[in-house]
């Protein structure tokens, strides 16, 4: 990457199902220089960086060569690579009661958005340190999460600098 000073903050990605998704998510990493966990199995097949998955390249586009990206085989495979880093697991979710903009992120924060199709389970939501919600106006339910990611990151970035 460079000369760049990679961030402490990252995004995790639980199980995602939409290899579209996921592109963008690596793009959005590789833009903001924050870091992407990929939490495994997928949805689909991910495959690696050349000859993976074409959904996932064709949204990640070149930034996938740039991104900094790390896979994990399983949810326990992820939490164990957390407690090595360190800092809080913040899940993204519309059954928070809590606003993101109503919470102080801190630099070794790791912003988590569940599977597309069925959010998190349980065993995921009590092992974060805290769950925020985008609040939104009735009767729309949820973002992309890709779209959540990125207000939520940005507000982020925004407080810790």
């Amino acid at each position: 990457m460079g000369g760049r000073k990679t961030r402490n903050m990252r995004i995790a990605v639980y199980q995602p199902d939409i290899p579209q998704n996921l592109g963008a998510m690596i793009r959005l990493g590789a833009c903001l220089d924050v870091p992407v966990d990929v939490i495994e199995p997928c949805g689909f097949p991910f495959g690696g960086l050349e000859g993976g998955n074409k959904g996932v390249r064709r949204a990640g586009m070149d930034y996938m060569k740039i991104g900094n990206f790390e896979r994990h085989s399983s949810w326990s495979a992820y939490q164990t690579a957390l407690a090595s880093k360190g800092g809080r697991l913040i899940l993204l979710t519309t059954a928070a009661q809590t606003s993101y903009l109503d919470i102080a992120f801190e630099e070794q924060d790791t912003l988590l958005v569940g599977r597309e199709s069925a959010g998190v389970p349980q065993e995921v939501v009590d092992r974060a340190d805290l769950a925020v919600r985008i609040v939104m106006t009735p009767p729309a339910r949820s973002l992309n999460v890709v779209n959540a990611a990125s207000m939520v990151i940005g507000e982020a970035l925004r407080q810790t600098r």
